[in-house]
This record gives structure tokens, sequence and C-alpha cells, in this order.
């Protein structure tokens, strides 16, 4: 793994916390109610060591949970929980190609892209209103509207939860893949991001040709062909309209967003479900493989607004589970099941979910 030591945590005088049986329903976007055994609200690094050193949670393990909006909780949490509330951005340096910003992890992912662009940063605009924090945004390395998180990241700082230390990682080390990195992987429970730096180019090129973007910018008066003309900030008012349009706002109906990735098949594959179903919705990769639109999937298989007891398929958007209400994170994972066996059964080809089960 690619990484450095970074500078020392520095010791923090403030006391840490240790609440027990500790509520977890506003910390998880499907409203789950579930507890954990021992939570504690981290914002510092020091208090980060200072919990996970603490005695009383020997022999409990850590789970951290930010904006809780990637995560499946099934049961009551028996671990250290440690509620990431690390604040702060700021421009940190600049080159002749990029200035470079750093967000804590737990700044509010949607309020940092906003605040980029207040100062006249453009780059992260596509990734509009997407919910969670900035601390996992690297491990989701979360994507929307042609854009993936991993195309505008320069590094994070994270501690090893073993050790104690404090390490830099680069891109290469994170191992990005397609809603995936290396904190999903070997790294998965083995760190706690603390902050994150991004590159943002001075030669920003706006990206406005995806549909949905497109067609709401028409909407606006706006020519999304018409290049380096688009201003960031319409694309990021763009994206905010069609995300706000097509997916229910955690606050009022429980849900993680997307549920589901777009499956990848090579190409042998594609050509056979294509004879047989004509009118699927696929996107072309480099290495000739396609990427298929997994709520396309899921509608023909007649799940859109479907629901099994308090759980659901939301009407509008065929790729979001919802908690309708009383729902539990086993009442969710037995719909995904039940979706996933259906797509399998029509189309042969394999759903795999974004959010994380616990």
């Amino acid at each position: 793994m690619s990484s450095a030591p970074a500078v020392p945590v520095s010791s923090d005088p403030a006391p840490i916390r240790l609440l027990e049986r500790y509520p977890l329903r506003e910390h998880n976007t499907f409203g789950f109610d579930v507890h954990a055994r021992l939570a504690c609200r981290i914002e510092s690094e020091g208090q980060l060591l200072a919990a996970i050193r603490d005695p009383r949670v020997a022999g409990l393990a850590p789970f951290v949970l930010g904006g809780g909006s990637n995560v499946v909780l099934t049961r009551d949490v028996d671990a250290l929980v440690l509620l990431i509330a690390l604040r702060g951005r700021r421009v940190v340096r600049e080159d002749d190609d990029a200035v470079y910003v750093e967000a804590a992890a737990g700044e509010n992912w949607h309020e940092f892209v906003a605040w980029t662009l207040a100062q006249g940063l453009p780059g992260l605009e596509n990734l509009a209103l997407i919910p969670g924090t900035v601390g996992a945004a690297p491990i989701q390395n979360i994507g929307a509207y042609g854009l993936e998180m991993c195309e505008r990241f320069a590094s994070l700082r994270a501690i090893e939860l073993a050790t104690g230390e404090a390490v830099e990682l680069d891109a290469a080390a994170c191992r990005f893949g397609y809603r995936d990195s290396f904190f999903k992987r070997e790294g998965r429970e083995r760190f706690v991001i603390t902050s994150v730096t991004f590159r943002l180019p001075k030669a920003w090129t706006p990206r406005a040709n995806y549909a949905d973007i497109a067609r709401e910018l028409a909407a606006r008066g706006i020519d999304s062909a018409s290049g380096a003309a688009v201003p960031a900030q319409a694309i990021f008012d763009a994206v905010v309209a069609v995300r706000r349009a097509k997916l229910p706002d955690p606050l009022e109906l429980g849900n993680a967003g997307s549920f589901f990735k777009n499956p990848v098949i090579d190409a042998a594959q594609f050509a056979a479900l294509k004879a047989r179903e004509p009118e699927v919705v696929s996107y072309p990769q480099a290495d000739g493989s396609a990427k298929l639109a997994a709520g396309w999937l899921i509608d023909r298989c007649g799940w859109k607004g479907r629901a099994l007891g308090a759980a659901a398929v939301h009407e509008r958007q065929a790729l979001v589970l919802v908690n309708r209400g009383g729902a539990s994170g086993a009442d969710v994972l037995e719909l995904a099941d039940a979706i996933r066996a259906d797509v399998l059964a029509r189309f042969g080809v394999e759903l795999e979910a974004e959010p994380v089960c616990r």
C-alpha cells in the first residue's frame, strides 16, 4: 500500500463521553431504531485516540458512523460506535494546474460542495446533494452525473486503529473502483478517515451532457452543448433539482439513496442479453464491457412502487429502497434479496448492494 506517515496526532485535552445504549435512529438515514452498546462523539483526532484506548472499551470493536447514509443496521450494534463530528474546511495550497482544498471527515458533503463553489472553485458540482459526510466519500468513491469522486481526489488522512498512527494515503493506496475502495475491502474497519484533500483543476471543463442534467439545463434556458459557457453553479443547481425530483429526502422517507450498483457485464453476456431484451439500458465501457442500468432491470421485474411490509421500492426510482415507517434492517434486506432473485432469474445478472450491512 502506497502511504506515508503523516504528522503526529496531537493530544486533545477535551474529555470524551462514553454513552451507553445510545440510540442510533438519528444516525442512519433509513431511520432504523437500533442502539449502540457504547457510543462516543469524536470532534478531534485526540478524542478518537482517547476513545479507542479507554480501558472501558477493552475488547469492544470500534464501528465508525458518519452520516449513516450508506449503511443498513440490522440489529443493535455491539461495538463502540464512533460518531465522527470533525469539522473544518480550507484551501491548503495551489500549483500551476490546480487548487487543493481540505475538509474534515465530519463535514456534510453537499455543504462542502456548495462551499467550494462559493470560493470560486468548480469541479465537484456534479456530486451535489449526495447524502453523507466528506469522510464517507472516498470509502464509497461516490459518483453521479458523469463524475466520480476519485477524479478530484488528491489524498486523505486517516488513523490506523490498531496502532493509533496517522497516515496519508494517495489515490493509488485507496484503490478506487466503481463505488469501491480499499476501505470497503482490505482496509475495512482498520482505519478512521479524519480529513480528505481534493484537487480542483484550474482549467475546469463543465460536464453537462448527462441526459437528465442537459434536460434540466435546457428547461432553464441553458444549452449544455455550449461547453465552457455552462457555469458550474448552473450545473450544481440542475443536479440538485434532478436529484430532488427523483429521490426521496431521507428526513421525510428513510432511505440510503441508490441501493444497488449498476452491474457491469462482459461483451458476450451483453450481446446475448441485448438479443433477448433490445430495450435494455446500458452504457458502453472502454474495455468492451457494458454497464447496465440497475433501476431499469428492477423496474422491468415489476418492483417499482412495490412493498414487502414496511420496506418498499420507491415509486419514482426503482434503485431506492425505503422505510415507510417501522421497517427494520432485516426487512430491507429481505426486500433486496427478493429483487436480486427476480433480476437474476429474468436477466441472468447479479445485483450488488451499495450500502454496508451491519
